[in-house]
């Protein structure tokens, strides 16, 4: 076989083990914050260092994209400290609370002492105050936790570390309208809470659905 061949079988190979292009795209590009700005929080909050997103957590607020998207998957790895707390906010506008005029996916140390009386919604994965996500599928803190969010239309799912906590139809929840309007937008910006602990954000990826 001569060396041609064995580059195109090697080629062949390599795409039928799903090597093939997923459509993913990076909103972080690993450097700098280009692409990216905060919202209601103190400057420098937000850092880019070493291939990470990194929120000190001492300026609250949160770091929107400043692209508009509406049906999407976007992916990212997070790692928190003790006690940590962050949300990926999705559909979110830049003006109200984050959590109700936008939709937040919540990000929790969910087995933090602190947390113990949460209400079920309130817990790593969920819909926050809306869809609750099943506990015992988050990573201790200190240890890298995968996330990934596909909203289609009223349709949000969501994957955590590898399983899905989350497929729900957010026009089913007629009940949550009054005090998470956000449910029914159809588009905004794609962001990253900070509250009162650093966290480190890395990988994070979107792809746009028709």
């Amino acid at each position: 076989m001569t060396l041609a061949s064995l580059i195109m079988v090697g080629s062949l190979l390599c795409l039928g083990s799903g090597a093939q292009d997923d459509g993913m795209k990076p909103l972080f590009n690993g450097k700098s914050l280009d692409g990216w700005i905060g919202v209601n929080g103190k400057e420098g909050n937000w850092v880019a260092e070493n291939g990470l997103l990194v929120t000190l957590g001492n300026g609250g607020g949160w770091l929107s994209t400043k692209e508009i998207y509406s049906d999407f998957q976007v992916s990212l790895e997070y790692k928190l400290q003790a006690g940590g707390n962050s949300g990926l906010l999705i559909r979110t506008p830049h003006v109200g609370a984050t959590a109700y005029q936008g939709i937040e996916i919540q990000i929790l140390d969910n087995e933090d002492p602190r947390y113990a009386q949460l209400k079920p919604f309130q817990y790593c994965g969920s819909v926050y105050g809306v869809v609750a996500a099943p506990r015992g599928h988050v990573k201790p803190a200190g240890q890298w936790n995968s996330m990934e969010v596909t909203a289609q239309g009223s349709k949000v799912q969501v994957v955590l570390n590898g399983v899905k906590v989350v497929d729900t139809d957010l026009a089913e929840h007629p009940e949550s309208v009054p005090t998470h309007p956000g449910i029914l937008r159809t588009d905004g910006y794609i962001g990253l809470q900070s509250h009162s602990e650093p966290v480190e954000f890395r990988n994070i990826q979107i792809k746009t659905l028709k």
